[in-house]
């Protein structure tokens, strides 16, 4: 479900992505290889899935162009405070599309030319959406720490 939940807005489209998953996974249990873990097979097709309904779901610019500015990094003392359950509810406060890169590229470790590839979108489209959700997330972040009722510090 952490999968699904990275790369949607809401628990519903999560748990329909978790539905569409399992579906998959029995329908094509016979394609599983006893070499590797069953664990990591079904998660592999968890993170499919999300990327088609990403794909599915999300208007991208085809082409955009642009020079990255350079971004200051975030405080490393706020990082430690925060909770990975807080990160994540601060990434799906992100638009859905910048929301899919920075889960790719921060949690999955994909670089913009795979990602571009897996969403199908210019490699600029993908540094100008990363560019962009990490300027939300300092906006979001920064809520975070000032109102610190709302996370465990």
């Amino acid at each position: 479900m952490g999968i699904c939940m990275r790369y949607t807005k809401n628990e519903d489209d999560a748990q329909d992505i978790m539905n569409r998953s399992f579906l998959k996974v029995f329908t094509k249990i016979e394609q599983y290889q006893p070499t590797g873990a069953l664990g990591g097979w079904i998660a592999r097709i968890v993170f499919n899935t999300a990327i088609d309904f990403v794909r599915s779901n999300t208007k991208y610019r085809k082409v955009m162009d642009f020079e990255t500015e350079k971004e200051p990094s975030l405080n490393p003392d706020v990082v430690e405070k925060l909770q990975m359950e807080d990160l994540y509810k601060a990434i799906q406060k992100l638009p859905a599309n910048c929301r899919a890169v920075f889960s790719l590229f921060f949690i999955d470790g994909y670089r913009h030319q795979e990602i571009a590839e897996l969403l199908d979108i210019n490699i600029n489209t993908s540094k100008w959406l990363l560019s962009t959700a990490k300027k939300q997330m300092r906006i979001i972040l920064k809520k975070n720490i000032e109102e610190p009722l709302r996370i465990r510090i």
